[in-house]
């Protein structure tokens, strides 16, 4: 099953995609939607308005997680380009909802920063309430996966040892389109791919994953009880401009593109930032 979250009149409503049309579900958006114990039921025998799927304004497919966990150096090949050792533990930081943006949205480049790169991502959504899980029963607590990208200000990341202030500048990081149900893949061994004015920059197979899904949900719900609609991005692969001999960031114009296998894209213009005394 395939749903998301759309603007329409005024507001937000979680749909159903069904071939080349989306059927409201009767919920605000797709988190309203995972917090009810039967989803997965509901979603599927839905049968509000319908809208054409070409018509479609996607909000994130989150709007407004309670928690939204992010992996660093989580990829066997960007390990490897940016020098360090495999990590014996999950790298974890965290973002806020005021970051997501759909996937077509215009993606803001932070007047501050001179040096915004692209880290497409697999993102894990939590279905059901979890606390201290083991990995080999984590699946069942998954709803489903989507596409993001961890847009991060290089030069805020690296001002500290903390990453923080560099991945969480306002209106960075798009999610969505699409949330896949559990019951259609697992999230491994999915092609992901990145492109930048239609330029291939990173590719990549999520299998390439040191901690794949489970293992990051049993690992954070053992510090923190996850909720429906929580966000695990789960870490990019190779190939991010920080890296580049040049390196080499995002521009006022350029067309950032991420695409995983069987989940969808997003496809986002990049604005710079104007400031009042712009």
């Amino acid at each position: 099953m395939k749903l998301a979250t759309i603007r329409t009149r005024g507001t937000t409503a979680a749909v159903r995609v069904d071939g080349d049309a989306a059927v409201e579900t009767g919920d605000l958006d797709v988190g309203a939607l995972l917090a009810r114990p039967d989803w997965r039921e509901h979603a599927a025998t839905a049968d509000g308005a319908r809208h054409p799927l070409g018509d479609l304004d996607f909000a994130p497919v989150v709007p407004r997680p309670q928690k939204i966990f992010c992996v660093g150096l989580n990829y066997r090949s960007h390990i490897t380009e940016m020098g360090r050792d495999i990590p014996q533990y999950p790298t974890v930081f965290a973002k806020f909802p005021a970051v997501l943006i759909g996937a077509n949205d215009t993606l803001v480049l932070p007047a501050a920063s001179q040096a915004v790169d692209w880290e497409g991502e697999l993102a894990v959504v939590i279905g059901s309430r979890v606390r201290n899980v083991e990995a080999e029963d984590a699946a069942g607590f998954i709803a489903g996966y989507a596409v993001l990208n961890d847009v991060t200000a290089r030069d805020w990341q690296h001002r500290t040892r903390e990453w923080l202030q560099g991945k969480v500048f306002e209106a960075t990081t798009p999610f969505g389109p699409y949330l896949v149900t559990s019951d259609e893949t697992d999230g491994s061994d999915l092609r992901l791919v990145t492109e930048v004015d239609g330029e291939t920059v990173q590719q990549a197979v999520t299998g390439d994953l040191v901690f794949d899904a489970a293992a990051l949900v049993a690992y954070l719900s053992t510090i923190i009880t996850l909720e429906p609609g929580d966000v695990i991005a789960t870490g990019t692969p190779g190939g991010v401009g920080n890296a580049r001999k040049p390196p080499r960031f995002l521009e006022d114009g350029s067309v950032l593109t991420t695409r995983i296998e069987g989940l969808g894209e997003a496809r986002n213009h990049c604005v710079r930032e104007k400031t009042d005394a712009a």
